[in-house]
């Protein structure tokens, strides 16, 4: 059965810096309800953008030393848009657990759009990575790509899980520059490169200059997910169901009170703070 290893309730570790990655692991409960989750939110750095690539690896494989000895998962999901352009492959390296990891939608894009005018909607820091400039040529040599990078877009996101009212203004600012007319073409795809993101996708069709698709990554990686859980011929470190979807946090229990509510409604019922590596 999917989410299922060797008999028994797969364990999966979603990771990310921050909250974002609650819209992945949104998607995975959606697809697997029966397995056992945790996520761990390392937001005592959040965001990622701020530290050096070496900084960030050496981090990462610090903490996943500890997850996986203590959780023991089948298999971790890196809902991270930076730590799995920098970190995916020393991860992989590293530990035997499989590892499934997040990146702009750009192929996806290329094969949809119907104008050759996309745009990806990332962090500044995604934004000027190679990694993402890579994909745009190796996947949409044929299309014209706007990278814009959003300086406060995960910030309105996280605004929005504490209940606050999010201010389109401010939002419409933040997306207005992926919206491109080149005569008569215009976007017609707007790939969502931060997991951030998809929580305002319905704020941001509201107030977009015209209707686009927007794309993401979420069901594609909870698919890949299950595909690599079907794929293991040993496994079942989680419990036999019912276990509590927990998360751990590395920063301060205030910040984490503000979105409480939000996380209960997806499905988190235990929550500690944890500093893993101190």
């Amino acid at each position: 059965m999917a989410g299922q290893t060797g008999g028994t309730a797969a364990k999966i570790l979603v990771f990310d810096s921050g909250l974002g990655g609650l819209t992945i692991y949104r998607e995975l409960v959606r697809r697997m309800p029966e397995a056992e989750y945790l996520y761990v939110a390392d937001n005592a750095v959040f965001p990622y953008g701020n530290l050096a690539d070496d900084e960030l690896v050496t981090r990462l494989l610090a903490l996943f030393d500890i997850l996986i000895e203590r959780e023991q998962p089948d298999i971790c999901v890196i809902a991270c848009n930076t730590a799995s352009t920098i970190a995916l492959a020393p991860l992989r390296d590293h530990f035997a657990v499989p590892f499934v990891g997040v990146v702009p939608a750009i192929k996806m894009a290329a094969e949809q759009t119907k104008t050759g005018l996309f745009s990806v909607l990332a962090t500044p820091g995604t934004v000027k990575r190679d990694y993402t400039r890579d994909l745009i040529a190796r996947y949409a040599a044929d299309c014209e790509v706007t990278l814009v990078g959003a300086t406060d877009l995960a910030d309105l996101a996280e605004q929005f899980m504490r209940g606050e009212k999010v201010d389109p203004g401010k939002l419409l600012h933040e997306i207005a520059p992926a919206f491109v007319e080149k005569g008569a073409r215009r976007t017609d795809i707007v790939a969502l490169g931060c997991t951030h993101y998809p929580l305002l996708t319905d704020l941001m069709r509201n107030i977009a200059p015209w209707p686009v698709n927007w794309i993401d990554t979420a069901p594609a990686i909870a698919r890949q997910t299950q595909k690599v859980l079907s794929g293991l011929a040993q496994g079942g470190h989680g419990a036999s169901g019912g276990a509590a979807n927990r998360l751990i946090h590395t920063g301060q229990n205030a910040t984490i009170a503000k979105v409480e509510a939000f996380l209960r409604k997806v499905g988190i019922t235990a929550i500690y703070r944890d500093e893993i590596i101190g």
